[in-house]
């Protein structure tokens, strides 16, 4: 199974953090794994989970985020996303080794591209233009096998999201023969690196794909 960019949210505020979950979750190329609302809580976390990349905010009951940040040994590409836009803020996001330093209101497509831009290594507090440096990553990165699904292999997965499952009726709202049905599916789980037709589910709901309309 193709796997998406797994991410870690620290942020106190609850609103925040759940709507910054809801949003990259729905992404096919991203996936929160873990969150946190401390800085304590954001350490007990990282010390059970390897996230690709780190959201974090500065200010949190207890330890900040910067001060998790400088203590972790080995850590993932961190993004400080914060209320606090000043300078200060951001020279002390570098000394703690961020990545990159945004703000709260930053779109999401422009916080998504960024996740993608600091898990390829990309040191985005260096660049002068951010949004000449977030342009290649605006994309969702599918892996190969999902870029290469033919349409007709799109629209079974997306009847398989919609809770249609058996061979019979797939075959009938496709108007194909049960052995075509079969030979999409091979091709889905070689291309996708799945085995079964619960896993196409959940990765038809990770690519995004809604059931096609009736004919």
């Amino acid at each position: 199974m193709s796997q998406p960019i797994r991410v870690v949210i620290a942020d106190d505020h609850v609103l925040v953090l759940d709507g910054l979950r809801q949003a990259l979750n729905a992404l096919p190329d991203i996936q929160v794994i873990a969150v946190a609302t401390t800085g304590d809580e954001l350490a007990s976390v990282l010390e059970r989970v390897d996230p690709d990349v780190i959201l974090v905010d500065i200010e949190m009951p207890g330890r900040t985020g910067l001060s998790v940040l400088r203590d972790l040994k080995d850590p993932p590409p961190a993004l400080v996303v914060t209320m606090h836009t000043e300078d200060e803020y951001r020279q002390r996001a570098a000394a703690a080794g961020a990545v990159g330093f945004l703000s709260k209101a930053t779109p999401l497509p422009e916080l998504a591209a960024a996740v993608r831009a600091a898990h390829d290594g990309v040191i985005l507090l260096d660049v002068d233009d951010l949004g000449s440096a977030l342009a290649p990553y605006r994309e969702a990165r599918l892996s190969p096998g999902a870029e290469s699904l033919t349409a007709r292999e799109r629209e079974l997965l997306a009847l398989l999201a919609g809770g249609i499952s058996g061979t019979d009726e797939l075959a009938e709202e496709m108007f194909i023969s049960q052995k075509t049905v079969k030979n999409h599916l091979a091709s889905i789980y070689e291309k996708l690196g799945i085995s079964d037709r619960a896993q196409a589910v959940v990765e038809a709901i990770r690519l995004g794909l809604d059931r096609p309309p009736d004919r």
